[in-house]
């Protein structure tokens, strides 16, 4: 009897234990891939004497092709990274970093750095397999402290990139082409990381198995209700990681569920992405975040690829020392520090949240108009961490208000719509603004443009939110009268 019990505690013990070496391996990935310390420097190493680039070339031919390739290959690498069962995705983006080093390293002229932008816009695109890995390898009550290891890992690597980089070009005078050289060697050890990884047997939609499912069926019952067309509150929540699914839990009967099962290929996918789409986007509260968010993640990713350029207009690195590294790790600090206290902020914010997006997206349009007229790149710098700051908190709440009431597939599948949505309105901003095909327009008119747009942003929501306000004010002022009557 006791040799049994032993056997048992050991087979909990090992089961367990389990999760820690995918975790580690994984988490050692998320750090060397995110550990860029040339990352911060690329506009001054590709206008500087190693590519010779123009400013027109760099800002209007070049870094609009990682808007593309982003938008192009999002949807298809969402679907690959399911059907293939995330690590031969991961071990696709390692190598796709690896291109791009190696090919910021030697290859020149304007057709070659554009290459590497569609190789980095490749990377960027898989992120969603790094996101989504763990969860299909580790239990559910693992989920919480998995997302923090992984997010942390990523954070470490960016911040200690960025503190590196700018240590060894302000202190030890190393020059731009050694930093690339230390970031290949540091994306090329993660690549070497990915193999190791264990492959899930599960995925998302393509690959589940019928005991998952079976195990799911009360949770559903339980979580999702539609009333009125409206989702329901889940009845728990876990801590939500901003851009993956946790679980397999949808909003389908039994018995799609159980076809899903049996037979499960790319047109019952779609199918079953279409009806959760419909669904998810009837409600107006997560149709009202979901519009805020895809439209300032538009304006956030123009104004964060082309920083730098505006950085390197107002202090040129060839006549003054440059602090880009410092900047990204500070921003990337703070930002996290931001969005941890704003944790603790009890705010209506199904009353108030509209509003509330219009007066910080007018003080985001305010900090990249200042960072555009100033002139001064101190003040610059102070702008952008601001900006980076408020854009996070903003992300972090529109992402709680989102996921709270989704099951963590349909969160998977309204993250994915968002960030098409403001891929596809990038796009056409880069298209008109940036790309010399357009207008391409410089730098700072670019950047004038920028603030405008989340004035305009400002200004819708500034409309809506009163409009809502007003609108349940009458409502609560209404019920009693009606009572009485």
């Amino acid at each position: 009897m006791e040799l049994r019990d032993m056997l048992t505690r050991k087979s909990v013990a090992d089961l367990k234990a389990s999760w820690l070496f995918p975790t580690c391996v994984l988490c050692s990935y998320g750090f060397f891939s995110s550990l860029r310390p040339s990352e911060p420097f690329l506009t001054p190493y590709l206008l500087g004497s190693d590519k010779n680039l123009t400013e027109k070339q760099v800002f209007n031919e070049i870094y609009p092709v990682w808007t593309y390739s982003y938008l192009v290959l999002l949807f298809p690498v969402f679907l690959a990274t399911d059907y293939l069962r995330y690590k031969p995705v991961i071990i696709i983006q390692g190598l796709s970093l690896i291109i791009t080093w190696f090919m910021l390293l030697y290859a020149q002229g304007t057709l070659a750095i554009q290459f590497v932008e569609f190789f980095y816009g490749m990377s960027t695109a898989t992120e969603i397999a790094y996101y989504s890995y763990i969860y299909s390898v580790v239990d559910a009550d693992m989920y919480q402290k998995v997302t923090s290891y992984c997010r942390t890992a990523t954070l470490a690597g960016f911040t200690v990139g960025s503190v590196t980089g700018q240590i060894l070009v302000s202190v030890a005078k190393w020059s731009l082409f050694s930093l690339n050289v230390i970031s290949l060697v540091s994306v090329s050890v993660a690549f070497a990381a990915s193999w190791f990884l264990p492959m899930p047997r599960k995925s998302l939609f393509f690959h589940q198995s019928l005991n998952g499912h079976e195990s799911n069926k009360t949770d559903v019952k339980q979580k999702h209700s539609l009333k009125n067309g409206v989702l329901a509150h889940a009845t728990t929540s876990e801590e939500i990681e901003a851009h993956i699914p946790l679980n397999i839990e949808a909003l389908t009967t039994d018995k799609e569920c159980t076809e899903r099962m049996k037979s499960v290929n790319v047109k019952t996918v779609l199918r079953i992405l279409w009806r959760d789409f419909l669904v998810c986007y009837s409600s107006r509260t997560l149709l009202c975040w979901s519009v805020w968010w895809a439209l300032s993640t538009c304006g956030y990713f123009q104004v964060i690829n082309y920083a730098q350029g505006l950085w390197e207009m107002v202090a040129p690195s060839s006549n003054s020392v440059i602090y880009n590294g410092s900047v990204e790790a500070v921003s990337t600090l703070l930002g996290a520090v931001a969005v941890f206290i704003v944790g603790y902020i009890k705010v209506s914010w199904s009353t108030w949240g509209e509003l509330l997006l219009a007066l910080f997206s007018i003080i985001i349009a305010v900090t990249v108009y200042i960072m555009d007229v100033i002139g001064n790149i101190w003040i610059c710098y102070a702008m952008y961490v601001l900006f980076r700051s408020i854009y996070m908190i903003l992300i972090t709440i529109a992402t709680f208000q989102i996921a709270v009431s989704l099951s963590m597939e349909c969160y998977a599948l309204v993250f994915g719509v968002n960030t098409f949505i403001a891929l596809v309105l990038q796009t056409l901003m880069t298209v008109v603004v940036v790309d010399s095909s357009g207008l391409g327009l410089d730098i700072f008119t670019q950047f004038k443009i920028y603030a405008g747009y989340f004035s305009i942003i400002a200004f819708i929501f500034f409309v809506s939110g009163l409009f809502h306000v007003v609108k349940n004010y009458q409502r609560r002022h209404a019920i009693p009268e009606f009572s009485g009557s």
